[in-house]
């Protein structure tokens, strides 16, 4: 069983910045693929950025690619969102998910590929 917690959300003017933190429990977590989902009031919950549990591949939604960066840190048990160039229609709750099914440079883009969801952190940009 893995915990996912997050953090780091918050209100934010547009064009700004914010990292979010997602902090995992349990020793298999160097092991999961890990995603960022969002999902705004009234939309469907969707995939902002994965990670390979090697670090050899990332994927990123188009509305993000070049604004919003994933990483993580497998001695921490931590993965990160660092968020630039905020527009307000990135204002959404953030999950971050872990896929328990990977290899080392999968990664799986779809809800149904994760097994465990954080609570969610709030983000919102103001115009």
């Amino acid at each position: 069983q893995v915990q996912l917690v997050e953090s780091g959300g918050g209100l934010v003017q547009a064009g700004g910045s914010l990292r979010l933190s997602c902090a995992a429990s349990g020793r298999t977590f160097r092991t999961y693929a890990m995603g960022w989902f969002r999902q705004a009031p009234g939309k469907e919950r969707e995939i902002v950025a994965a990670i390979s549990w090697s670090e050899g591949s990332t994927v990123y939604s188009n509305s993000v690619k070049g604004r919003f960066t994933i990483s993580r840190d497998n001695a921490k048990n931590t993965i990160y969102l660092q968020m630039n160039s905020l527009k307000p229609e990135d204002t959404a709750v953030y999950y971050c998910a872990a896929d328990r099914t990977r290899n080392a440079v999968g990664i799986g883009t779809g809800e149904d590929d994760y097994d465990y969801w954080g609570q969610g952190t709030q983000v919102t940009v103001s115009s």
